[in-house]
């Protein structure tokens, strides 16, 4: 677990926060605006839009933004052509790297990602190349503050989860992908919202790097996570709790 936690410290980042949570929110709705677009606007009815809209709103995205994003998609807007495209390959140090884009020009996403990669001492790979070194799976998050570990464990167990992992500041709800909505669905009715949930990668194997290693990558999943185009950078990188505070603060 240890590349996935230090995945989520990334995410957790302090830095440019308004400037970010703009461009989530931005990824956010595009994915509702697929999701409707391809299911219909009715989350009961449309599993996909389903997930979309919980994943927003535990990214406490605002009840509009998820709405005006329902009403593109349901409405077939110009320029809502998307399609998804996930590009896998490996960063410095030999790390794995996922990412999973939505975009309505795969020349230009396929330039950026590709441009990336090269920049930052990686390179891209075939399709399947790296994602048997992670498992599918549903993740979702509440702060360690939200019930004591066995009141958790067995809260998820009894929602259908496998398992719960916690890092002394969240606990990390496991599940199969296709029981994500009905186990955070029963979490929520005993805990309220969560802090995040979706669908997720998850390491079976890490890649434990350096810290110039570990600078360079950060770098490349900073550059990838500025394009418009790309929703989640998922690694499977190991470096020590030393190394990552040293260049966090940097």
């Amino acid at each position: 677990m240890a590349g996935h936690s230090k995945f989520k410290n990334i995410q957790h980042r302090k830095g440019a926060q308004d400037k970010k949570r703009a461009k989530l929110f931005s990824k956010l709705g595009r994915e509702i605006t697929v999701a409707s677009k391809l299911g219909g606007g009715d989350p009961d009815m449309n599993p996909r839009l389903r997930l979309a809209i919980a994943t927003a709103r535990g990214q406490s995205m605002p009840k509009n933004n998820i709405e005006t994003a329902i009403a593109k998609g349901v409405g077939g807007g110009e320029g809502e052509d998307y399609v998804e495209i996930r590009y896998e390959g490996y960063g410095p140090g030999g790390v794995a790297v996922i990412v999973d884009a939505l975009t309505d020009n795969k020349n230009r996403t396929a330039s950026e990602v590709r441009s990336a990669f090269t920049k930052f001492g990686g390179n891209l790979g075939e399709s399947n190349s790296v994602s048997f070194m992670f498992d599918r799976i549903g993740s979702i998050s509440y702060p360690i503050a939200t019930a004591t570990e066995d009141a958790m464990f067995e809260a998820a167990v009894e929602a259908g989860a496998m398992n719960v992992e916690n890092d002394e500041e969240f606990y990390e709800i496991i599940c199969e992908p296709d029981d994500f909505s009905e186990v955070r669905d029963a979490l929520e009715t005993k805990f309220g919202e969560p802090e995040q949930g979706g669908l997720a990668w998850k390491p079976n194997v890490n890649s434990e790097i350096d810290e110039a290693q570990a600078s360079s990558l950060l770098k490349l999943i900073d550059t990838l996570e500025d394009s418009d185009d790309v929703q989640t950078v998922t690694t499977n990188f190991d470096v020590s709790d030393e190394i990552m505070e040293k260049l966090l603060a940097s």
